[in-house]
């Protein structure tokens, strides 16, 4: 006979979250809304759910789950029920939750130019905290190569000796996508110098992975070269400006003509500062939304908080986390640790070596660009050891 307590145990014991994996979904040709759908459920419950290639979804338990029983195709009435057990909510609400997340998964698929990384609109926790199977992304410096005159200090060039050939990079693009790792960023020194970019492109798309590229945009002036890139699939593009140059703002302005999500880098120099708030005017003037922002040293600090400042003035989202020149002074990252130092608190998590790695030309891995630790080589190590030593395990 079961005891009481046992009986109030049961009733109050926290939903357990679905198997911990990694499910697939395609829907059939005739469908109104075609749909290829990868889920990654983390232990602990929370999810992460790449939509036809092309934008990667960070869920919460619920929204996880909803995911879940989307992928199995599970009846709706079936999927209210569990749902309503399971979070002791009502069959109809739990019915309604359900239907809207069908919807705002419909919205995203009728959406043009979409940010490729979304949080669904459900309320969420740090993505960067508690444990995670696999990074989020992976950033593939696939050359340390630069442009004429580039400065040579933006590629750490000494490090690398050789660089990978396309086998290789379609061996780590494949380990990758194996041990559940949905997001790829080429970059570089300049990826667009490596003959063999769409060609990788195309294996990271084929696998089902998302795909960004970090360029200095020059070739995407280029019709041609611009056309075949974007038709190979590419999700997104973070264009490093070099606003001095006439070249750059003609091919941001290629660019933005076409439907491909489009972030821009600025640089914050001694030699730019004076002018860094009328390039931003520019920017948004051109329709740029999303801006990155970066300074050589705490010597422009105020300079880039005036910058961030006018992006917000102009309703521009800030991008912090992708790997550009001197990414690790930017003004988010910046302002989270200034609260933490006013409210005495703990730092703020990051996601160098938690929610992303670094694939440097040679297949070593790093926990970011501009790291010297070396975690492990992406052709020759086991991926499992490589995670344990990002964690610090």
């Amino acid at each position: 006979m079961t005891s009481i307590r046992e009986f109030i145990r049961k009733q109050f014991a926290p939903a357990q979250p679905i198997p911990v994996g990694i499910y697939h979904y395609q829907s059939p040709p005739d469908a109104d809304f075609p749909l290829k759908a990868h889920l990654r459920v983390e232990p602990g419950g929370r999810g992460v759910l790449i939509v036809n290639a092309s934008t990667v979804l960070h869920l919460n338990q619920t929204a996880a789950e909803y995911a879940w029983h989307m992928i199995q195709q599970t009846p709706e009435d079936k999927v209210a029920a569990q749902i309503a057990k399971r979070y002791r909510v009502s069959k109809a609400q739990a019915a309604q939750d359900y239907a809207d997340f069908r919807q705002r998964i419909r919205t995203l698929l009728q959406t043009p130019n979409l940010d490729p990384v979304t949080y669904l609109g459900f309320e969420r926790e740090d993505p960067y905290s508690g444990e995670i199977a696999a990074p989020y992304r992976l950033d593939c410096a696939i050359t340390y190569r630069l442009p004429a005159g580039a400065a040579p200090e933006v590629a750490p060039q000494e490090r690398v000796t050789r660089e990978l050939s396309t086998d290789e990079w379609k061996s780590i693009l494949s380990r990758a996508w194996e041990v559940g790792i949905p997001h790829i960023v080429f970059t570089g020194g300049e990826p667009t110098l490596r003959a063999d970019l769409i060609a990788l492109i195309a294996h990271a798309e084929e696998l089902g992975q998302v795909t960004g590229l970090l360029s200095d945009g020059l070739h995407l002036h280029d019709s041609n070269y611009r056309q075949t890139i974007l038709q190979t699939g590419l999700d997104h593009l973070m264009l490093v400006l070099q606003p001095e140059n006439p070249a750059s703002w003609k091919a941001l302005e290629a660019v933005l003509s076409e439907d491909l999500f489009t972030a821009v880098h600025l640089t914050i120099t001694a030699d730019n500062a004076e002018n860094i708030i009328t390039f931003v005017d520019r920017l948004a003037s051109l329709g740029v939304t999303s801006l990155s922002l970066s300074s050589y040293g705490p010597a422009l600090d105020s300079v880039m908080e005036a910058a961030r400042q006018r992006a917000a003035e102009h309703l521009m989202d800030l991008v912090w986390d992708l790997p550009v020149p001197y990414s690790d002074r930017n003004p988010v990252t910046l302002e989270l640790e200034e609260t933490a130092k006013e409210e005495d608190t703990a730092p703020p998590s990051e996601g160098a070596g938690r929610a992303w790695l670094y694939v440097e030309p040679d297949g070593d891995i790093l926990r970011e660009q501009g790291r010297t630790t070396v975690l492990g080589n992406a052709l020759d190590d086991d991926w499992r050891e490589i995670w344990k030593k990002a964690r610090g395990r």
